[in-house]
C-alpha cells in the first residue's frame, strides 16, 4: 500500500515549521496490521521527504521523529507492511496525544 498520497504530503509539509507543536492536525495514520504499534503523522520535511514527525504508539506513547523509508521497509508477522488508515479523518494533535496518554484509541 502507498503509504503518502499526494495530499498527504501537501498537508504535512505546509505543517513543518510548526515542529513539535501540538497546535496542528495529525494527518495520516499508519500502523501494522500484524502487530500493535501506531504512527500519527504530523508533519514532513520538505527538504527531506523521509524525515517525517508524529506520534508514535509503541511501547509507549511519544512524539518524535521516524523514517518513511523505514516504515516503507517494514515486514511484519505474516510479511504484511505498514498499512495506512483509509478511514482516519485528521484531527488535532492535541486531541490524540490525549486520547493516546489516557488509553482510548484513535
Amino acid at each position: 500500500m502507498k503509504l503518502m498520497t499526494k495530499a498527504i504530503e501537501k498537508k504535512a509539509r505546509n505543517q513543518y515549521p510548526l515542529g513539535n507543536n501540538l497546535k496542528q492536525d495529525v494527518v495520516a495514520k499508519f500502523f501494522d496490521p500484524s502487530g500493535s504499534w501506531t504512527w500519527y503523522l504530523m508533519n514532513q520535511d520538505p527538504q527531506d521527504p523521509d524525515y517525517l514527525w508524529g506520534i508514535v504508539k509503541g511501547f509507549e506513547v511519544e512524539i518524535g521523529s521516524f523514517s518513511l523509508s523505514k516504515l516503507q521497509a517494514i515486514k511484519g508477522s505474516f510479511g504484511l507492511g505498514i498499512e495506512r488508515d483509509l478511514y482516519f479523518t485528521p484531527r488535532p494533535a492535541s486531541e490524540v496525544l490525549e486520547k493516546l496518554s489516557n488509553g482510548q484509541h484513535v
